[in-house]
């Protein structure tokens, strides 16, 4: 979770589609340039520990788009395969 949200903050759009499941993954993926993250806060992890093969993160994402701030909350669900943790899909909440 944590390196695809620096992954978001830094523009690397390469880890961003390699740390996403298969079943899911876009075939392409552009971010904004003009919005710039800023914090993440972790509000709940469900699994996801060192002998789980899934895994839930609550996450609210603080950024700055054309000078106003904002946030992304989001709980997502992760699986683990070959020693791998995958991002599979998130859902957005208010």
């Amino acid at each position: 979770m944590r390196s695809r949200y620096t992954a978001f903050a830094v523009g690397a759009t390469d880890h961003l589609l390699s740390s996403w499941h298969p079943s899911t993954r876009p075939s392409r993926l552009e971010l904004d340039p003009q919005q710039t993250w800023r914090r993440l806060d972790i509000v709940r992890t469900i699994k996801g520990g060192p002998f789980d093969t899934d895994g839930v993160v609550e996450f609210r994402a603080h950024y700055r788009h054309l000078g106003h701030r904002d946030s992304l909350h989001e709980v997502s669900r992760f699986v683990r395969e070959q020693g791998r943790w995958f991002y599979v899909d998130g859902q957005i909440l208010p």
